[in-house]
């Protein structure tokens, strides 16, 4: 493996809600950092964007993107040549970019470029032929929800990104992209690779992967969890050599570990078959992986082989799917499971006679093995607490705001030892649901521009 150069890309982003002191953060504690990627891209979070495009059409993007780069704002204005890569725009890319502009004008930060890639949103092509467009695992057709979809977005490739970093770009903001593709860009345009250097692209595909999850790799939700220092496990940082290889590790005097075991758990995370990793970059072997710890925290991985990206992008739709609830309720004292069982049972039979039982529904008490079904919970009997969870969902907005309404009275018809209902009645919310199907390239037009700060 190449030791030098090397390009240092640091993630501290891993879904959008992580947390938001993490990027300043790890740009301090990496002074030699080159690229800074920030991932806020789950299929969640597009249905979260969804709902808040409905209330206010300049929103669909992460709003919390812009105190980041109010937070980064000093390094730039220091003269610090870091490059920052990030999908947080969302469903609204350019409202995010533009609000980033007024961001950056406002801290001083002149001079900066703002690369744009639109072109993810699909929806037109889903709305023009839904029959080209079927349901990945069950292969239903699309026509079934069509008048419910909201939201279709393909996941781009690196091309975009390395179009807009070759034009001089600082900060690239995107819409769906595939999480590796945030680091596969930089290498691309560091390096000056071609698009289908398939071996090289294959090994950054891996260095993306590895690192996308962020603290995952660190130590967050590692088997070894609780023999590390949990207190402020730091954010992945892979040095990418030119061969595509990589050393994975984190800024020196931050709590977790990198080593074999927190690499080998990340590289499975995710991934079905290990000899063909999909990617819109490259189909990815993960079988001629070679890992070695060198200790200190740093792990190198190398020898990734690749082959041409598929033919398709892989699509994440979400279409109105009804609505949802949960109330939950303590229940303390003798026999607390079967009464807490018996308030389930008493909801749910209201609900029936007053003619709206709901499509869908559970009743979860928590501590005595509801939460994983399956698992043995032998003295749940014998529990002095346990939290009452119900939760129901159902196509009709007014089946699950009654079931709302039907929590409260238990408070003083229930069972001696009812607490926790301060927090007053389930809040109802809509629910969006998921639609993974598969879109022609050449049907996807990719676009980039260039904003000035």
């Amino acid at each position: 493996m190449a030791s030098e150069p090397v390009l240092k890309i640091g993630n501290a982003q891993a879904f959008w809600g992580d947390d938001p002191d993490a990027p300043a953060r790890l740009v301090a504690q990496a002074p030699d950092l080159d690229v800074l990627t920030l991932d806020y891209l789950a299929e969640v979070s597009m249905s979260i964007l969804a709902k808040q495009r409905d209330r206010d059409p300049s929103a669909g993007y992460a709003r919390d993107f812009l105190g980041v780069v109010q937070s980064l704002a000093p390094h730039w204005r220091g003269g610090r040549k870091l490059r920052l890569v990030t999908n947080a725009g969302g469903l609204n890319p350019r409202g995010c970019a533009e609000r980033c502009v007024a961001a950056l004008r406002e801290a001083g930060c002149v001079g900066l470029k703002i690369g744009l890639v639109t072109g993810d949103d699909v929806l037109p092509l889903l709305r023009e032929r839904p029959a080209d467009f079927p349901h990945l695992e069950t292969r239903n057709s699309l026509s079934s929800v069509l008048d419910s979809v909201v939201t279709a977005n393909a996941y781009l490739g690196a091309a975009g990104i390395v179009e807009a970093l070759r034009a001089g770009a600082d900060i690239v903001v995107t819409g769906r992209v595939a999480d590796p593709s945030l680091t596969v860009a930089p290498c691309i345009a560091h390096y000056d690779w071609k698009l289908d250097d398939w071996d090289r692209i294959a090994g950054a595909t891996v260095a993306g992967h590895l690192i996308e999850c962020g603290t995952q790799i660190t130590g967050g939700i590692s088997t070894h969890w609780l023999d590390l220092d949990t207190r402020n496990i730091g954010f992945p940082i892979v040095e990418v050599a030119d061969d595509g290889s990589c050393v994975v590790t984190k800024p020196a005097g931050t709590g977790g570990v990198v080593d074999e075991r927190t690499v080998k758990e990340q590289l499975l995370y995710e991934i079905g078959d290990p000899a063909h990793y999909l990617s819109p970059d490259a189909t990815v072997s993960f079988l001629t992986l070679r890992v070695h710890n060198e200790g200190n925290n740093r792990v190198s991985v190398g020898g990734a082989t690749g082959g041409p990206a598929p033919e398709k992008y892989k699509v994440s739709a979400t279409y109105r799917a009804g609505f949802r609830a949960s109330g939950m309720l303590a229940v303390f004292g003798r026999d607390a499971v079967a009464k807490a069982r018996r308030c389930g049972e008493i909801v749910l039979q209201r609900l029936r006679d007053a003619g709206c039982e709901p499509r869908k529904s559970r009743v979860e008490c928590i501590g005595a093995g509801d939460v994983v079904p399956g698992v043995p919970a032998p003295h749940a009997g014998e529990l002095l607490e346990t939290v009452l969870r119900i939760s129901v969902w159902d196509p009709r907005r007014e089946v699950v705001e009654r079931f709302a309404r039907q929590m409260a009275p238990l408070i003083s018809a229930g069972p001696q030892g009812i607490t926790g209902y301060a927090e007053g009645r389930p809040a109802v919310h809509e629910v969006f649901g998921y639609w993974p199907t598969l879109v022609d390239r050449s049907r996807v037009n990719v676009r980039v521009e260039l904003l000035e700060v």
